[in-house]
């Protein structure tokens, strides 16, 4: 049974260079055989967060949310494509996030971190983890990290120089960490209800 995983991307700048990050790791999910897709927070345009998509009454979500919902719910794995703002979260991609709630829970996430600099969007990977765990996903161990992006990724996401080498080589793990919990977290939900 090939994983489905969803890909989270949230940056809202004209010129994103994290795209190259997102549009790489749905190729390489997709060539390991995942079914794979693109989450791009600009593109699903929710407003800034007024209400959760269970604060609802059931139907009466805008489509995209509802959309989105169930693409969540019928997920065995997230990866969250993050940038790094001022040491922090791209308010895109937190405001993605947090419209939801309950339909997050008891699924893996794995956080890939992208910066313009040597840092690789390091503090904002932190920043996420919390935040991933206390919205109900066990986050794995594996983490990638893309410093100087726009030379470590090309214009259409394929690794160039060094720093695409290297992207290349800790891809394989990362990939194989977020299949092993995908597929245990796939297995206990149809073995046993959640707890809550």
């Amino acid at each position: 049974m090939a994983d489905r995983i969803l890909i989270f991307y949230g940056s809202y700048r004209s010129d994103r260079q994290g795209i190259r990050l997102a549009d790489y790791l749905v190729r390489s999910f997709a060539a390991r055989g995942a079914d794979v897709e693109l989450i791009d927070a600009k593109a699903v345009g929710l407003p800034m967060l007024d209400r959760m998509y269970k604060e609802y009454p059931a139907g009466e979500a805008p489509a995209a949310m509802e959309e989105l919902a169930g693409k969540i719910r019928a997920a065995d794995a997230f990866v969250f494509v993050t940038g790094e703002y001022n040491w922090g979260q791209q308010p895109g991609l937190k405001n993605l996030t947090d419209h939801f709630l309950e339909e997050w829970y008891w699924r893996p996430a794995a956080i890939a971190s992208y910066s313009a600099g040597r840092l690789a969007g390091a503090h904002a990977s932190v920043a996420w983890h919390a935040t991933l765990s206390e919205m109900g996903m066990v986050v794995v161990s594996s983490t990638l990290a893309v410093g100087a992006i726009g030379r470590a990724l090309d214009v259409d996401g394929r690794p160039t120089g060094d720093g695409g080498a290297s992207l290349e080589r800790a891809f394989p793990r990362f990939a194989d960490d977020l299949a092993w919990w995908a597929a245990a977290a796939r297995e206990q939900r149809a073995r046993a209800k959640p707890p809550y």
